[in-house]
Order: C-alpha cells, then structure tokens, then sequence
C-alpha cells in the first residue's frame, strides 16, 4: 500500500517564523490556575460536597501557589547559571569545574580491589 505524497513545503526564512513564547512558567501557572478552577466544579457536578471541592480548591491553589515560585526561582538561577559559565567558558577553555583537565580518574574513595570480598 503505497501513501500519497506532498509537495514539499518550503521552509520559512528566519525573519518570518513568529516568535516563540520562552515563559513557560507562566503557561504552567495559568493552566494550574485554570484546573483551580475546574477541579471543584467537576467535584460538585459529581456528587462531592461542597465542602470538600472548596478543600480541594484550596489546596491545589496552595501548591500552585508553590509551585509558581519555585518555577520562577529555578527560571531564575538558571540564567544566572548560563551568564556565569558562557563568562567561566571564556576564561577557562577546556578546564572541569575546579580547575583541571578531564583527563585522569577519581581520586578517594573506598576501594578494596577487584577480588577481594566486602562486608
């Protein structure tokens, strides 16, 4: 069975692809918000009392409430993070994080060899 083939579409030049959203956090939070929302309604319409949809309510508010701030905290520390290596990348070529090459193995550590037997 053989599928019918397009035409190649052609690729959009760089100027005309429309910007990407990059706050991902705060689509995270709204949809989080949103099921605040829905979630107790659902309960209500199956039977919950209404008691327990505003418990409910409440608590998904309070780790959406969490979650947002450690949404932005992470956002946060990660581009702290990419400024500071793209400047540690421009000191430092080719050295690990404290200095050295990657070359070599580990050193410390507890082991006892190949062969012999650990209790």
């Amino acid at each position: 069975m053989s599928v019918p083939r397009t035409a190649p579409q052609p690729v959009p030049e760089a100027d005309e692809i429309p910007p990407h959203p990059t706050d991902t956090a705060t689509d995270v939070v709204r949809w989080a918000a949103f099921s605040c929302v829905l979630v107790p309604v659902v309960l209500v319409w199956y039977g919950t009392s209404l008691a327990g949809a505003t418990g409910a309510a409440l608590g998904l508010a309070a780790v959406t409430g969490v979650c947002r701030v450690l949404l932005r905290q992470s956002e946060r520390g990660a581009a702290r993070a990419a400024a500071g290596r793209s400047m540690a990348e421009d000191r430092t070529p080719g050295c690990g994080r404290r200095g050295r090459s990657a070359s070599g193995a580990h050193r410390g550590g507890r082991n006892s060899g190949p062969s012999t037997p650990v209790d």
